[in-house]
């Protein structure tokens, strides 16, 4: 029987872990306090890094940021899926949409979390039962986001393509693209 949280405490017997981030600040950090709940960190600065690192020898986890330097994060996502079908992948970043999220899920990933995330949270993504529903969220979305998640999500459909978008939300043209230029509602 799983515990309250829906989640091991400890990685399984392989506890290879491969941090994927440009921030340098950031991965060092979080690969420090991987090891401490018992995995074995390896870090990556960018995608090439990281490609060189699964092809060598492929993690049984991994946390990959979306957007690198050179390259988008979910080239990694798909290489390691490739190699390892059993592995456990979380992407995180610091640009948060639905759609980018469910782009992240159908590449392979096995969750994704949202900057700033802590080593809490995606030690739980990582060891989570992804059999079991999570409980629901201290802090669910407000309308006004889920709203705008929809907006950016059918302007990724479009291609980013505007008037397509406007088109099919029934919006106007200009209403949308001051809504695009404003920041995501929190």
């Amino acid at each position: 029987m799983e515990d309250e949280n829906f989640a091991r405490t400890e990685p399984g017997p392989d506890p290879s872990l491969l941090l994927v981030d440009d921030d340098e600040i950031f991965v060092t950090r979080l690969a420090r306090a991987m090891e401490k709940r018992g995995f074995s960190p390896r870090t990556a600065m960018g995608v090439a890094d990281a490609l060189a690192m699964i092809r060598d020898d492929p993690p049984a986890y991994a946390v990959i940021d979306l957007r690198l330097e050179d390259g988008n994060g979910l080239d990694v996502v798909e290489a390691l899926r490739d190699l390892r079908a059993d592995a456990r992948i979380i992407v995180l970043t610091g640009y948060g949409a639905i759609a980018t999220a469910v782009a992240a899920v159908k590449m392979g990933a096995t969750d994704y979390l949202a900057k700033p995330a802590d080593a809490n949270d995606v030690t739980s993504a990582l060891l989570s039962d992804a059999e079991l529903l999570p409980p629901p969220p201290d802090n669910p979305m407000s309308a006004d986001r889920v709203r705008w998640e929809h907006i950016q999500r059918v302007y990724e459909q479009c291609d980013r393509n505007v008037s397509e978008t406007a088109r099919r939300l029934h919006m106007h043209r200009r209403t949308l693209q001051r809504i695009l230029a404003k920041r995501g509602p929190r």
